[in-house]
């Protein structure tokens, strides 16, 4: 099997299991006891949220564990809403209500702000994308006003890859008084992030896109926000998360954090190496294949984005991004080829990639992420997604490029 459908979900690391493994059984306490073997549970949710803190910059104290980044989204932009008897007030005194997003967020995202629409709890805003996905600055300056609350920009997108300047429209946010909430479900672990550095004040993550457990995730939370929980009940979480603590599943998360901070480098490199290969090769194949957002560096026709006309892209360098589009992404348009039987020509020869989101492979809607950017319904009915892993070999992307070649002709 070649499994490119590592955006879905990743395999668990050996090291990860390792960690959990006790805690599944001889030290199983409830880490809100008071005796010796509750301690041991304790201890090690505390190791955990130092490990998960380490690898964006914050502080242990922000990291709030949820059942993945789906809550950890829901909880960001209902949480928001909770301020606005508190802190979250317009000049006039009027609660903000106000909610910005894009069109290419999770449905984690829009589900929620949609459902908080319907309640009348928020206005909500969302921002166009540009042929690549990016959203513009400008736009969301435009966009701001008194009674905004929060922004919330994902940091890459789970279909096409691109990554959004962060820091850029974190930093419009806060000169027009909002909140900045990031979903980096796919960004955690795979590229550098930096809260304090990008000035965000939300963060969504989860442990499985990062060779963790499913049903583990983890809202940051800055400091000085005085941010309260969706969840009534016990105590846990110092007061913000209610539950008693999944504590192997976030052992597992804390354990893969360090390993993703290890290994970031060598894999942004090589994951991004394997990357324009499959690109160029598909290309290749078949001429009038288009690549489905941002464009790498030198792979072809250089990047088109505006966003880089206004440069708002960072310098290259150490910690730094080479390009806009996520190490291990590749999302291309096979023109009048349908990807559903694409998939199923690739599985039959052990290959396993997708058309678009796990968390939508259920609808027979065409992708709204490929709608936005421009695509034509049959277009985006074109399209696959391949997302490599860690253990994403040369060699199978070499027999992933041949077997396309087969089945496309």
């Amino acid at each position: 099997m070649i499994y490119l459908d590592n955006a879905a979900t990743t395999k668990m690391r050996g090291e990860v299991l390792e960690a959990m493994l006790p805690y599944l059984t001889e030290h199983y306490g409830n880490p809100s006891a008071t005796y010796g073997l509750a301690s041991e549970a304790a201890n090690a949710i505390a190791i955990a949220r130092e490990q998960a803190a380490d690898l964006i910059g914050a502080k242990p104290h922000e990291i709030f564990f949820t059942s993945g980044g789906t809550e950890a989204d829901n909880w960001a932009l209902r949480g928001a809403l909770l301020l606005v008897e508190t802190s979250m007030r317009t000049a006039e005194g009027k609660s903000k209500r106000h909610i910005i997003s894009s069109r290419i967020e999770h449905q984690a995202i829009l589900r929620c702000l949609k459902r908080l629409e319907e309640e009348g709890l928020a206005e909500v805003t969302l921002l166009p994308v540009d042929r690549e996905g990016l959203v513009s600055p400008a736009d969301l300056k435009d966009a701001l006003r008194p009674d905004t609350i929060l922004v919330s920009i994902m940091a890459a997108n789970n279909e096409i890859g691109s990554m959004e300047p962060l820091a850029k429209l974190a930093d419009l946010t806060h000169e027009a008084g909002a909140l900045f909430h990031t979903d980096a479900v796919q960004a955690f672990g795979q590229i550098p992030l930096d809260v304090k550095k990008l000035g965000v004040d939300l963060l969504s993550a989860s442990a499985h896109k990062i060779y963790g457990p499913k049903g583990t995730g983890m809202l940051y939370v800055r400091e000085t926000i005085p941010f309260r929980s969706m969840i009534q009940g016990g105590a846990q979480e110092k007061n913000r998360r209610a539950g008693t603590e999944n504590v192997p599943g976030i052992v597992g998360f804390g354990a893969a954090c360090v390993c993703a901070k290890k290994t970031l480098p060598d894999r942004m490199r090589r994951e991004g190496a394997l990357r324009n290969l499959l690109i160029k090769r598909a290309e290749e194949i078949y001429p009038a294949a288009r690549l489905n957002g941002p464009r790498p560096k030198g792979v072809g026709l250089a990047h088109r984005s505006s966003l880089l006309e206004q440069g708002t892209r960072d310098e290259e360098g150490p910690g730094k991004m080479p390009d806009w589009r996520l190490p291990g992404n590749v999302n291309i348009c096979f023109p009048g080829k349908s990807a559903e039987l694409l998939l199923i020509m690739l599985e039959a020869e052990g290959i396993l990639a997708s058309a678009g989101s796990a968390c939508a492979s259920g609808s027979l809607d065409p992708s709204h992420v490929l709608s936005a950017i421009g695509l034509s319904e049959d277009d985006n009915r074109a399209s696959l997604r391949f997302s490599l892993g860690e253990e994403t070999s040369r060699e199978e992307i070499e027999k992933t490029a041949d077997a396309l070649e087969r089945i496309l002709k």
